[in-house]
């Protein structure tokens, strides 16, 4: 079975040209087949703060009313995701741009059952593995921007963590898939001012204990969840850790890796 890096891009590095090239560099040098998830949750807070746009967060999840909807779908599937393909066309990295709804790649529903209205958040219902297999066996990388559709024609915003783990998860029957969460930090922190203070490795009892203690900020809550449960549906194995150290992240020589317990 092949080796399948999927990488999600997030966070401060996405605003920062210098290192999302540098970044897109290191990517493009992934040996094998890879796939590309991103955010971009700054940017879009950025314009919606230009438009007057009311932003709201919950636990690291924005709020999408319809206004909001246009422009994470203006900032996330056009702007952040076509400068990331043609960044990495740039690096002989031959990509290809992908909502939710292009080619039918992730279906998904607006979310319903929560504590409270996310608005137009989707909720995913499948990942269309075959079609993503198929450009990956065609030695075309897929970046997947976190906006997806309900088949009525209805876009919807999507956690790109929780899109990351979805892709990773439906692509395990095709591919040994590893799963690699890059952003600013180097790792799941023990003191969130600290940045020497990485985990290497965290298991389901540490994070439960120390979200407990109220020691995970919000937004690495849905990150923490979604590489748990991507654990626990056969993705081989999944890594937290910061976009400048993508290399050393494959080799597992830095970042926190996400393990059962008792390992």
């Amino acid at each position: 079975m092949d080796k399948l890096y999927i990488i999600k891009i997030g966070g401060q590095v996405i605003d920062q040209p210098e290192k999302l090239k540098a970044f897109l560099k290191d990517f493009a040098a992934v040996p094998g087949k890879k796939m590309l998830v991103h955010g971009g949750g700054k940017l879009a807070t950025q314009m919606a703060e230009q438009m007057q746009v009311p932003q709201q967060m919950v636990e690291g999840r924005r709020i999408t009313d319809a206004a909001t909807l246009k422009i994470v779908t203006m900032v996330y599937a056009g702007y952040i995701n076509k400068n990331i393909v043609a960044a990495l066309q740039s690096f002989a990295c031959n990509a290809l741009g992908l909502s939710g709804a292009d080619g039918n790649a992730v279906l998904a529903h607006k979310r319903t059952g929560a504590k409270m209205d996310y608005g137009f958040a989707g909720d995913v219902d499948q990942v269309n593995a075959p079609l993503l297999s198929s450009l990956l066996h065609q030695d075309i990388t897929p970046v997947l921007a976190p906006i997806t559709h309900d088949g009525k024609g209805q876009l919807l915003n999507t956690n790109a963590d929780t899109l990351s783990q979805e892709a990773a998860t439906a692509l395990s029957r095709f591919f040994e898939v590893h799963l690699l969460y890059t952003f600013e930090k180097p790792g799941v922190l023990m003191d969130t001012g600290d940045e020497a203070s990485v985990i290497p490795i965290m298991d389901p009892a540490r994070y439960e204990a120390m979200k407990k203690n109220d020691l995970v900020f919000a937004g690495m809550i849905p990150k923490l969840d979604n590489a748990f449960h991507a654990l626990d549906r056969g993705v081989n194995r999944i890594v937290i850790g910061q976009a400048e150290a993508l290399p050393d992240l494959i080799t597992g020589k830095k970042g926190t890796s996400i393990v059962h317990g008792n390992q």
